[in-house]
């Protein structure tokens, strides 16, 4: 425990550059979500539809951290029916990043003591060469903060199905996760898929921590 961590609070290490904050005096593991991709992919969509579907006795207030062209949104909920581990439950702190490539600063400080990534992907078939962009910074910026992408759980989402003529599953499947992570279609918009996508990525964190 490092000497200005409170004693209720502490910090265990779940693989290199991974930590997880652990609330003795409330018995909860706090895991942190970062919402990553492109801007206006709908990592943004993601967060306001958690946040509106969830208890308000089961979440925290959302932050909001408006720049010039997106916002980086932040809240901390507590899901119900997850489990828990060695009698502690599990807190979700839920992040987006900026997805403009210039706010590359602001998305490494988001990452620090991550826990797990979802990244969002846009199936619109003009928005690939920013996917493409957007996981090869994921990939750069985990790496300056000490974590390897094929070891920490990842989940990716392929958002605006919806559309016409989407950027076929295998194009995406190829050209992102050629690591074979989970991945889900999903509606953000219309809350499809969602809530699924958190589900996965918890599971993976889930594994990790009881690793």
């Amino acid at each position: 425990m490092e000497a200005n961590t409170p004693a209720f609070l502490a910090h265990r290490s779940i693989g290199r550059g991974k930590m997880s904050f652990i609330n003795y005096a409330a018995r909860e593991i706090i895991c942190k979500v970062v919402y990553y991709g492109p801007g206006m992919g709908g990592k943004t969509t993601n967060l306001q539809y958690i946040y509106g579907q969830t208890a308000p006795d089961r979440r925290g207030k959302m932050v909001s951290l408006p720049n010039e062209t997106e916002r980086t949104l932040f809240f901390d909920f507590l899901p119900l029916n997850i489990g828990d581990i060695k009698g502690f439950r599990t807190r979700f702190h839920l992040y987006t990043v900026p997805g403009q490539q210039f706010y590359d600063a602001s998305r490494r400080l988001v990452l620090k003591g991550v826990d797990g990534i979802v990244f969002v992907a846009d199936s619109q078939v003009d928005r690939m060469e920013e996917n493409l962009e957007s996981f090869k910074s994921l990939d750069e910026n985990l790496k300056e903060e000490g974590y390897d992408l094929h070891q920490i759980p990842i989940v990716f989402q392929y958002n605006k199905r919806d559309i016409p003529n989407p950027i076929p599953l295998k194009v995406l499947h190829d050209e992102l996760n050629s690591f074979g992570a989970p991945e889900l279609e999903a509606v953000a918009v219309e809350g499809r898929g969602v809530f699924d996508t958190l589900k996965e990525v918890s599971k993976g964190i889930f594994k990790s921590l009881r690793s």
